[in-house]
């Protein structure tokens, strides 16, 4: 069934719809968006932090926050759900995924992006599409300011074409990839496609 599922899901997904982007005053009010985290406490990354970009490549890199804040900067302000049934809003600052991929000069064999985190198991593999959907960003600031620890800092992926758990904090690696891989949830049985 969740073969069946997922074919249509992406079938009616289209990579030019866009989520409606809402006012400041529909943000959830700071503390009320809720935070998780799969350990016992919010992990802190590793000395020299930098996320890795590789795979099907043509410009395999190594990029500093710096460096990902001196890319093009995009602010999304949309309506987060969460499989659990809850939905929030938040301002994220951050930088395409079409602009990563651009940098790197993703194959077009690769279609598959996997997003790996530096919490201990965490990942998720997205279809390309979605992955390059031009509300989908790797964030590195939340309401005009940095990315807090609670939310996935230093980078996180968002997106408004995902459920939550697609949506990996703490990310530290990002591969361009020919075949699908599965992801932290998917692994134990949730939707791989996971569309909103």
């Amino acid at each position: 069934m969740e073969r069946v599922n997922g074919w249509f899901q992406q079938a009616l997904f289209d990579p030019r719809r866009l989520a409606p982007e809402l006012p400041e005053s529909a943000q959830t009010p700071p503390g009320d968006f809720p935070a998780y985290k799969i350990g016992e406490s919010y992990p802190l990354p590793p000395g020299g932090w930098a996320l890795h970009i590789g795979g099907l490549v043509a410009r395999p890199m190594v990029l500093s926050s710096a460096d990902l804040q001196r890319l093009p900067r995009t602010r999304l302000r949309v309506r987060h759900h969460c499989v659990e049934g809850w939905s929030a809003v938040a301002a994220w600052d951050g930088v395409r995924m079409t602009e990563i991929a651009r940098l790197v000069g993703a194959d077009p064999r690769a279609r598959y992006v996997e997003f790996r985190s530096f919490e201990e198991g965490y990942y998720s593999s997205w279809d390309m599409e979605s992955a390059l959907h031009p509300q989908t960003i790797l964030a590195y600031g939340m309401n005009g300011g940095p990315l807090p620890r609670e939310y996935g800092a230093p980078l996180r992926l968002y997106s408004a074409v995902k459920l939550g758990y697609k949506m990996v904090k703490y990310l530290s690696m990002v591969s361009f990839l020919p075949m699908r891989t599965g992801g932290f949830w998917e692994d134990q049985g949730y939707e791989w496609f996971a569309g909103v």
